[in-house]
């Protein structure tokens, strides 16, 4: 039946390259989320504000987004496994010499210059792994690769909050480096480049027009801006709870970050695995249930999250697990709704388009923008504003699924090379 996914053959090499890029993923991870495990370490040595404290993700974010068009322009036309292991060495190299930051300043430059580093893998992955794999298997590859992201988390605010307690914020930092270049390394030897699915002139058709074709792809755009509107929520959220759970519940930085981490990687994993299964077995009968998933997802975290933030405080740890669990249902959903939208001769483009919007409109304004709010108030109306932005990625996801099931899949396998 036209527009119905097609069955196919994962390339050879396809659980290398799915066992060596999660891996990855999941250092990445770890290295975004030590920040928020010492920042009450960084704000009282450098005797900040809540806002300039959220400015350090800001730099993060603005280094990240400026850095994915030239990404996505070259992962569209080179060999990108050199360039994903040459970005894992290089933002391991950024956190080896977080040991000699000793300003503010530097810190954020420090900050800006993993961005980039990291920027490049978040292109280069999920497009690979695309080439890799079909369609119909897609939300199955994409949910396991972000299985990553609760875990990586987790551990990221476990080692920032240990070893930043009894060595220093510095150390925490140090600490996450080495993991990074040992993976790097066996993707350099183990993992295969795949062939491109998608035909040369296919490519030359769409090379001048690209970015006009992708703004006018109506399931890439819905993607895009409901994933925006969400990470906004998920970015405040992972930034300002372990200073929540310090300041208003009262708990210590190891107590705050084993919580924190505890609660992310269990129900961020739940999450991520039962989203993953939903939209796998839906997605069979409705083209639209990449887009259901994360859009019920973020409906049902919404009154959860009023509850954790504005509710009594033995609710504030239950509720913040439902939230995270219902936000991680669309994480695989939403990243195989991206590239099942385009083309494979631009999926790097697209992934590049994809994390310029997401951290533009996402996580680059909500820590500062929370951190703002609570110098003016309190740090619970900061986290209140993420609630908004739950409700709006929702109505788009809805958007969503109504334009994916009329619009044919553009390229539906890979290349058997």
């Amino acid at each position: 039946m036209p527009g119905q996914p097609k069955s196919a053959l994962p390339v050879a090499g396809a659980t290398v390259a799915l066992v060596l890029l999660t891996a990855l993923n999941f250092v990445n991870y770890i290295d975004r989320y030590i920040l928020p495990g010492v920042q009450e370490q960084v704000k009282h040595e450098f005797s900040i504000s809540d806002e300039k404290l959220g400015s350090l993700v800001f730099w993060f974010m603005i280094a990240y987004m400026a850095s994915s068009p030239i990404t996505g322009w070259l992962g569209d036309r080179f060999p990108r496994k050199p360039m994903i292991v040459a970005a894992a060495l290089f933002w391991s190299a950024i956190n080896f010499f977080t040991a000699s930051v000793h300003s503010f300043d530097s810190l954020n430059i420090r900050h800006a210059a993993l961005g980039v580093g990291e920027a490049s893998f978040g292109i280069f992955g999920p497009a690979v792994l695309a080439d890799f794999y079909p369609e119909d298997q897609r939300n199955r590859v994409l949910t396991i690769f972000n299985i990553a992201i609760p875990v990586g988390a987790a551990l990221g605010y476990l080692v920032g909050g240990l070893v930043g307690s009894h060595f220093g914020w510095r150390a925490s930092f140090v600490v996450s480096a080495v993991p990074g270049v040992i993976i790097a390394l066996l993707i350099a030897v183990f993992m295969k480049e795949p062939a491109r699915s998608g035909s040369i002139e296919g490519k030359a058709k769409i090379e001048k027009g690209t970015v006009l074709a992708l703004l006018r792809n109506k399931p890439y755009v819905c993607s895009i801006l409901g994933y925006a509107a969400v990470t906004f929520t998920i970015g405040g959220i992972s930034v300002w709870m372990p200073s929540f759970l310090q300041r208003v519940d009262g708990r210590s930085q190891e107590s705050a970050a084993f919580i924190m981490g505890a609660i992310t990687v269990v129900a961020g994993l739940c999450g991520t695995i039962t989203g993953g299964t939903i939209a796998q077995k839906w997605f069979k009968t409705n083209r639209g249930a990449l887009y259901l998933v994360p859009a019920l997802g973020a409906l049902l975290a919404t009154p959860c999250g009023i509850v954790c933030f504005f509710g009594p405080h033995q609710f504030t740890l239950p509720s913040l697990a439902a939230s995270i669990f219902f936000i991680f249902l669309g994480t695989g959903p939403v990243n195989a709704a991206t590239l099942n939208a385009v083309p494979a001769t631009v999926r790097a483009t697209a992934m590049a388009g994809q994390l310029f919007f997401i951290h533009a409109f996402g996580d680059t304004l909500s820590p500062r923008v929370i951190g703002a709010v609570s110098d003016r108030s309190t740090l619970s109306k900061g986290l209140g504003v993420t609630l908004i932005s739950l409700i709006l990625g929702s109505a788009i996801f809805f958007l969503g699924s109504i334009v994916a099931r009329s619009t044919p899949t553009p390229d539906p396998g890979p290349a058997t090379a």
